[in-house]
C-alpha cells in the first residue's frame, strides 16, 4: 500500500476519535442533514485534528447524489455575469455546495456539457442571464434535477426564477428623465427576443406614455452595438440602454461625432465596475448581485429538499445610481 493511501483519513477514524457513530460524521458533513450541535462540534474538532477531508467522489458513488451545483452561463467576458458569479459561488459555499461552471457560448458543446454535469450527479443547476436555450433546463427537470433561473423568463413546471425588478428600474429612469425635462428618448437594446431587453423596453413604454421613444434593437448587444446605435439616435434628449456595456459604447459613439451638436445623456442598466470609471461616470440602474445570488441559492436548496414544490418567482429591488453621464 502506498504511503498516500496509508495516510488517508477515513470517516471511521474521525468517528473513533470523536466518540460518535460513523453516521454522525456523515451527517455533519452533509448539507442540510440533522445533527446535534454538541455532536457536530466533536466531529469537527476530530476532523481538524486528523486533517480529514470528505471524499466527494466516494459519497457520490454511494448515495447517487453530490453537493455539486452546476452554474451554466455564457459570455465570460460580460462584466455583469462576472460580477454575479462571485456572490453565487459564495452563497453556495455557505450552504456546503461546490460549483461546477459550464460555459454555454458554443452551441456544439451544450450536449457534451450536459452529459458532463450529469456524470457528476449534480444536486441542482443555476442558469444565468443570457445563457443557453431553455430546452437545456427542460433536460435537467426531466431528470428531477432542480433548476433556478436568474434574469430569465420561463414557464416550466418545477423551475424557479429570480430576477431584478425591471419595472421598478424603468420607472426610476422615467421619473428621472421627467425631472430633467427629457421627452425625446432613444432606447438601445439587444435582440428583441432577449428577455432583459424585452422586459425593460416594455416596462419603459408603460412607465413613460408621455415620452417619444425610438427603439434600436441590435442582435448580440455589447459595446460595439451601443456605439453604432448611439450615432443614429444622436438627436434624442437621452439614450436609455438595456445594459451598461451598450451604454459605454453609446457614450464613445456620441463622442466620436465631434460635430458641435448638443449630445444626448446616456443611462445604463447593471452598474458594472466599469460604470464608475473616470471616462464614463455612467448613470445607471444598479442590480443587487448579492441579493440575486442569495435568492437563487435559497430557491435551489429548498427545491433540492422538496422537488415537487410549485414554481416560484422572486423580484429583487434595484436602485438608480446618478453619476455625471446624465
Amino acid at each position: 500500500m502506498s504511503e498516500k493511501n496509508k495516510n488517508w483519513v477515513k470517516a471511521e477514524d474521525v468517528a473513533r476519535l470523536a466518540g460518535v457513530s460513523r453516521s454522525a460524521v456523515s451527517r455533519t458533513f452533509t448539507p442540510g442533514a440533522s445533527v446535534a450541535e454538541k455532536t457536530r462540534a466533536k466531529v469537527l474538532q476530530a476532523a481538524e485534528q486528523l486533517g480529514y477531508q470528505v471524499n466527494i467522489i466516494a459519497r457520490t458513488m454511494n448515495t447517487g447524489s453530490s453537493n455539486f451545483i452546476g452554474i451554466i452561463t455564457s459570455g465570460f467576458d460580460n462584466p455583469f455575469r462576472s460580477k454575479l458569479l462571485s456572490p453565487l459561488v459564495h452563497q453556495l459555499a455557505l450552504q456546503g455546495f461546490m460549483p461546477l461552471l459550464m460555459n454555454a457560448d458554443d452551441p456544439e458543446q451544450l450536449a457534451p456539457s450536459l452529459k458532463q454535469l450529469l456524470s457528476y450527479h449534480v444536486a441542482g443547476v443555476i442558469i444565468t442571464s443570457g445563457a443557453p436555450p431553455l430546452s437545456l433546463a427542460e433536460e435537467y427537470l426531466a431528470r428531477k434535477i432542480p433548476v433556478t433561473l436568474i434574469n430569465r423568463d420561463a414557464s416550466l413546471q418545477g423551475c424557479d426564477r429570480v430576477a431584478s425588478d425591471n419595472a421598478q428600474g424603468m420607472q426610476l429612469m422615467a421619473d428621472y428623465c421627467r425631472q430633467r425635462g427629457w421627452q425625446e428618448v432613444g432606447f438601445i437594446g439587444e435582440d428583441a427576443s432577449n428577455f432583459s431587453t424585452r422586459e425593460r423596453y416594455q416596462a419603459l413604454v408603460l412607465a413613460a406614455p408621455d415620452f417619444n421613444i425610438t427603439p434600436q434593437f441590435i442582435a448580440g448587444g455589447g459595446y460595439a452595438a451601443g456605439r453604432a446605435a448611439a450615432i443614429t439616435l444622436s438627436r434624442c434628449h437621452v439614450l436609455i440602454c438595456a445594459t451598461d456595456m451598450l451604454a459605454l459604447g453609446a457614450i464613445d459613439g456620441l463622442r466620436s461625432l465631434n460635430d458641435g451638436t448638443v449630445l444626448p445623456a446616456v443611462i445604463g442598466f447593471d452598474d458594472i465596475p466599469q460604470a464608475e470609471w473616470d471616462p464614463y461616470h455612467l448613470t445607471t440602474i444598479q442590480q443587487d448581485t448579492d441579493a440575486l445570488a442569495h435568492h437563487a441559492v435559497d430557491l435551489l436548496i429548498t427545491r433540492i429538499a422538496q422537488f415537487e414544490l410549485p414554481s416560484r418567482q422572486r423580484a429583487v429591488p434595484v436602485k438608480l445610481i446618478i453619476r455625471n453621464s446624465a
